[in-house]
């Protein structure tokens, strides 16, 4: 089972993604350390839930995540270097949104090598509760 507790302190981290050469962005190296405390299927989802927002922010008007969380509708499916989320969700501006996302970093879990998503509509607040959603 994925650690949920770090899902919580990693988003607190100030935003310190820095994009590289290539379309991916990478973690700084304060990021980096934290990843590499976790078990490699942790470190893959939180490394693509990084992804994720920092691709949301960059290619996505209107959008400024702050918060994604793989597990939120389903278990995220992992096989060795990949995740696919079909059951994900995102924060943005006070508002939940479903997301979909695939995932494939290499052997350290930490360079991801390819991402894709799909943004989904918003989750209404009555259902927040229910899937331990909050502002």
């Amino acid at each position: 089972m994925i650690s949920r507790l770090f899902v919580s302190s990693l988003v607190l981290l100030p935003p310190v993604l820095v994009l590289s050469a290539g379309a991916t962005a990478a973690v700084d190296q304060r990021i980096l350390k934290e990843l590499m405390q976790l078990t490699p299927q942790e470190r893959m989802e939180q490394r693509c839930d990084i992804e994720a927002m920092d691709r949301i922010k960059r290619e996505q008007k209107g959008f400024s995540p702050d918060k994604v969380i793989a597990y939120t509708f389903s278990e995220p499916e992992i096989s060795g270097e990949k995740i696919r989320a079909p059951g994900a969700v995102f924060r943005s501006k006070g508002e939940w949104y479903r997301l979909k996302f695939k995932c494939e970093t290499g052997p350290q879990r930490v360079n991801v090598k390819s991402f894709d998503y799909k943004i989904g509509e918003i989750v209404p607040r009555d259902e927040w509760q229910e899937y331990y959603l909050y502002d």
